[in-house]
């Protein structure tokens, strides 16, 4: 898998691997950088749902305007898609948000 394309699964994986060299109290060396960023796939990730969402708002609009190539049920699961994926995004905020209160209420 490129890193350009990393999916859910192989960020998965690295993590835990990553996991278990912690635990198994092997250091990582300071040269030792990740192949990808978290920035980077939470910016790539933000962007496949607003792909996601204007695919099924331009799908909407030309079934109104009535397209003959967009029919019904391609218009409920692309809306249905675009609800997943922003659902999806909005509940990792949820959670990395809610990290950051706990790190920063942990007393140093």
């Amino acid at each position: 898998m490129s890193d350009n394309n990393v999916g859910p699964t192989e960020v998965l994986h690295r993590l835990r691997a990553l996991s278990e060299r912690l635990e198994a109290g092997l250091e990582i060396a300071n040269d030792e950088k990740p192949s990808v960023r978290f920035a980077d796939l939470l910016h790539e990730s933000l962007n496949r749902v607003n792909t996601t969402q204007q695919r099924a708002s331009a799908m909407g609009q030309a079934y109104e305007l009535g397209d003959p190539n967009v029919s019904t049920a391609e218009l409920v699961i692309a809306m249905q898609k675009s609800s997943l994926a922003f659902q999806g995004a909005l509940q990792v905020r949820n959670k990395l948000v809610a990290a950051y209160q706990d790190i920063m209420s942990m007393p140093v």
